[in-house]
């Protein structure tokens, strides 16, 4: 079959009344092939049939017959001109690609260039290379131009060495010549050798480039951080300058309100003096009409009669001392705006403290409490979140970290770098502490909880809180009696700062301290005396809004 079709051609295959290659060919009587469709086709139009080839006369329509054989032939056919139209297309050169050397007339795309033969061969004349087997020794490489440039131009010889000296390709003469005893190796061996040192330089070019693309990342987080924080920002001075404007209406309504209702006491009391003095004129008026009615009279006795009574003093008001003074407005415009100052100044104080708490809740921190460390009168729950004076010690084994003279528990959890945050509910408690300690504090002793002794903390006594920085407790001036605790700390900052969560007020601040090792949290839920302070200290869950 692989013979025949080197003799097969498309005239063979082609259906005499489309003219085109045979589609489901079949066969009339007289040995003709047709396409199924065209010869049916021709048939319907006709009114005698005839083979369309020899004009044979058929008296009935015949009965065509499919042609296996031809139908083998025509797909056979048909599978060869489409290889070789793929074989052309794949060999076809197109610009930039390297020419068949051989090739006479239209050269064709070369496949291989030998380094042997220094000619570059398309696929047909590259047989040769493939099957003879001398020429299979000859090394075969991806097409390339300018072979010559492969050459010594000195020598004629191929270049197939490298002087390491003169970091130049030689050839097997030039080492003889011009490059003796100069340090030569094998094309091969140098090329092994850089393409070594290119793979190892490319790969620490890739190791660059995801150090840069790493750092791109670390940058884009580095903006959509700081495009959350100024979006935070934003939204939290909005709130802030929308209160502190409301604020300013209220109190501008307020000026005005007052000056108003000055003004109008004013009108009124003005309006009431002018009605007085109006009465006063309108009678005034009348005695003059009767005066001036009287004068007019020539009855004698009638005017002497009625001159007493129209003539007799009436009695007014004196209205020389009398004014409307107009009210000084410029001193309530000026208390009003003292009293705006202080406000603002307040709210203003109130309004960056409940931003500062929402921006210290951050970092808020899962504390639980650590048995460990716990005094042996404390009773703990079995979560870890809470703590309070039992009335007797427990037997529990002393280790080096519980508290034996004070009534005190530290957290699992530290801080050692960064900031660190919690939340503890200290509402019912008559008396309680809080805070940070260091981890080195004498757990054994009994001596002062101030920051002398490792202690950041403050204390609620006798209805008022508390701070220490020494042996002394300082007390703290404050508006309400806190019922859940915030602690911050920054340790890099070197400060500790306490919050009344509910009022969004700062209690105490440490500041500018110097924190060498870890710090805990400390919980100090006092004494139970006879069940007064017998609530518990409860750690919370942070709902930073």
């Amino acid at each position: 079959m692989a013979a025949a079709s080197t003799s097969l051609c498309e005239d063979q295959f082609l259906c005499s009344i489309c003219l085109d290659v045979l589609t489901d060919p079949v066969s009339t009587s007289c040995g003709h092939n047709f396409c199924k469709k065209c010869i049916t086709e021709h048939w319907d139009n006709c009114v005698f049939f005839d083979c369309p080839n020899c004009k044979k006369k058929f008296y009935t329509r015949p009965e065509l017959q499919v042609n296996t054989f031809v139908s083998e032939m025509v797909a056979h056919f048909r599978q060869s001109t489409q290889q070789k139209v793929i074989s052309l297309r794949r060999r076809a050169p197109e610009p930039g690609d390297v020419l068949c050397d051989i090739c006479t007339g239209t050269k064709l795309k070369a496949l291989k260039s030998c380094l042997v033969c220094l000619v570059s061969y398309c696929e047909t004349h590259l047989e040769p290379h493939l099957t003879v087997s001398r020429l299979k020794r000859h090394q075969l490489i991806n097409p390339l131009e300018n072979l010559e440039g492969r050459i010594c131009t000195e020598h004629d010889k191929q270049l197939e060495l490298f002087c390491k000296t003169d970091q130049t390709c030689v050839c097997s003469l030039c080492i003889v010549s011009e490059h003796k005893s100069h340090d030569v190796v094998p094309l091969k061996e140098e090329y092994e050798r850089k393409l070594a040192d290119l793979c190892e330089t490319e790969a620490d070019i890739q190791q660059l480039i995801s150090k840069k693309q790493l750092k791109i990342q670390e940058f884009k987080h580095s903006v959509n951080v700081s495009t959350k924080a100024a979006d935070r920002e934003i939204a939290e001075s909005i709130q802030v300058f929308t209160k502190l404007r409301e604020a300013l209406e209220r109190n501008q309504a307020k000026v005005i309100e007052t000056v108003e209702e000055k003004h109008r006491r004013t009108e009124k009391q003005a309006e009431g003096f002018i009605k007085e003095l109006e009465e006063e004129i309108s009678e005034l008026k009348k005695r003059s009409a009767e005066m001036r009615q009287l004068s007019h009279s020539e009855d004698h006795l009638n005017f002497l009669q009625s001159f007493k009574s129209v003539n007799a003093v009436q009695p007014t008001r004196d209205w020389k001392d009398v004014k409307v003074c107009p009210p000084l407005y410029e001193g309530t415009v000026r208390t009003a705006v003292s009293q705006l100052v202080k406000m603002l100044k307040n709210e203003i104080k109130r309004l960056l403290t409940e931003i500062d708490l929402k921006t210290v809740q951050q970092y808020a921190v899962d504390v639980t409490l650590d048995p460990d460390t716990a005094n042996q009168q404390l009773i703990l729950s079995e979560d870890g979140k809470q703590v309070h004076c039992g009335l007797v010690r427990k037997n529990v084994p002393d280790n080096p970290n519980r508290f034996y003279a004070f009534l005190c528990v530290l957290g699992k959890q530290f801080v050692s770098s960064g900031r660190f945050y919690f939340e503890v509910q200290v509402k019912g408690k008559t008396k309680w502490g809080l805070g940070v300690a260091r981890e080195s504090v004498d757990r054994k002793a009994l001596y002062s909880v101030c920051t002398n002794n490792g202690y950041w903390t403050v204390w609620f006594i006798n209805e008022n809180v508390h701070h220490s920085l020494t042996e002394n407790c300082i007390v703290l001036s404050l508006k309400s009696k806190p019922e859940k605790v915030g602690v911050f700390v920054d340790y890099d900052e070197g400060l500790v700062s306490f919050y009344d969560v509910d009022a969004a007020a700062l209690i105490y601040a440490y500041t500018g301290c110097s924190f060498m090792e870890k710090l805990f949290p400390v919980f100090l839920p006092s004494a139970n005396l006879d069940g007064k302070n017998s609530a518990s200290l409860v750690i919370c869950p942070v709902n930073a809004t």
